[in-house]
C-alpha cells in the first residue's frame, strides 16, 4: 500500500483495506479567558484587533461544550494561558492517534506563526497526563506542521487528509505516515483564506464529506470524490464568511456547525445528519469556528 499519495491513479487501496479505528469519544477544549484577536495571521483577523467581544466569546464556548457532553462525550478543559490568544482553537497543536492495541500517540506540532508557538508545551502537557507516546518533528527538516488543522483523520479508519501549501509542509506527511503507519492523502491548499485544511474539507462520516471544492486543484477534487460517496459542496459565502466546512460531527450523525448556513445546512439534513446551530462569530473574527475550537481525543 503506498504511503502517500497526491493523485488517483495512486491509489491502491479501498477503505475497506484500510484499518479501523474508534471513534474518540472525548473532547479536548481550551478556556478562551485570554481570546483575543492581538495580530495578523491570517487575512480573517484583518480590522478585529482588539475587537473580541470577551463575555461574548465565553458564552459561545460554554454553547459548544455543553453540546459535547449532551452528546455523552467527556470534556477536558484546559485554561488558556495569557500571552496566547489563540490556544482556544486547540486542534492545531497536535495530531492524536490510537491503534488497535490502544496505544496511543501523539505528534506535536511546529507553529508555522512565531506568535503561537508557545502553546504547544501547554497542549503537550494534557497528552503527558493522559498516556500518550509523544512525538516531536526535527525543526531544523521541518518548518511548519499544524495537527489537526491540516491533517483530518478519515471517520473510524486509519487514513490521514493532509493538506499542505500555508500552515504545514509538504515533506512532513512521509514522516507521519511512518509514525503512524497509516497512508496519507495529501491536499495542497490554493486559497489564502482557506489556509488549513479544516477550513475546507469536513469528513462527515466514513462516505460523507462537506467541501469548498475552489480551495483544491483538480488532484485534490479527484481524490475526495473517488473517497467520499458522498460530497456536499459549499458556496463560497458560507464557505469564506461562515466557515461552513469547519464544522464538526463528533459520531457521524450530529453536525456541529456555525449557524446561518441554510444552503450546507439543508444539504446535511438531506444526507440524514442532524444539524445543530452554534454561533461562533467571535472566533470567525479570528478565523477560526466550531472543529478549531477542540480536538477529539481517545
Amino acid at each position: 500500500m503506498k504511503k502517500v499519495i497526491s493523485k488517483v491513479s495512486e491509489l491502491d487501496f479501498n477503505l475497506s483495506d484500510l484499518k479501523p479505528m474508534p471513534a474518540p469519544r472525548k473532547v479536548l477544549l481550551v478556556k478562551p479567558t485570554h481570546f483575543d484577536v492581538e495580530y495578523i495571521i491570517n487575512p480573517h483577523m484583518k480590522g478585529n484587533i482588539g475587537d473580541i467581544d470577551k463575555m461574548a466569546a465565553l458564552d459561545e464556548w460554554e454553547h459548544l461544550k455543553n453540546a459535547y457532553e449532551e452528546l455523552g462525550l467527556e470534556t477536558h478543559v484546559l485554561d488558556g494561558v495569557r500571552g496566547f490568544p489563540d490556544m482556544v482553537f486547540c486542534a492545531n497543536q497536535s495530531l492524536p492517534f490510537i491503534d488497535a492495541n490502544g496505544n496511543k500517540k501523539v505528534l506535536m506540532s511546529v507553529m508555522h506563526a512565531n506568535e503561537r508557538k508557545g502553546e504547544v508545551p501547554h497542549i503537550q502537557k494534557v497528552y503527558e497526563e493522559s498516556s500518550y507516546e509523544v512525538f516531536h518533528l526535527d525543526e531544523e527538516k521541518f518548518d511548519d506542521f499544524e495537527g489537526m488543522g491540516d491533517a483530518l483523520w478519515h471517520y473510524k479508519r486509519g487514513l490521514i487528509w493532509g493538506g499542505y501549501g500555508f500552515r504545514s509542509s509538504e515533506e512532513v506527511y512521509a514522516l507521519i505516515s511512518d509514525i503512524y503507519d497509516v497512508p496519507v492523502i495529501k491536499l495542497e491548499l490554493l486559497n489564502e483564506s482557506f489556509y488549513h485544511l479544516d477550513t475546507c474539507l469536513c469528513i462527515l462520516d466514513e462516505k460523507t464529506a462537506l467541501i469548498y471544492p475552489k480551495a483544491f486543484n483538480k488532484d485534490g477534487l479527484d481524490l475526495i470524490h473517488a473517497l467520499f460517496e458522498n460530497v456536499i459542496e459549499a458556496s463560497k459565502y458560507e464557505a469564506e464568511e461562515l466557515f461552513a466546512c469547519n464544522a464538526t460531527s463528533p459520531d457521524g450523525k450530529n453536525v456541529f456547525i456555525q449557524q446561518g448556513c441554510t444552503d450546507v445546512n439543508q444539504n446535511l439534513r438531506d444526507h440524514g445528519f442532524k444539524v445543530h446551530e452554534f454561533s461562533t462569530s467571535e472566533y470567525l473574527k479570528s478565523g477560526g469556528s466550531v472543529f478549531c475550537m477542540k480536538m477529539m481525543l481517545w
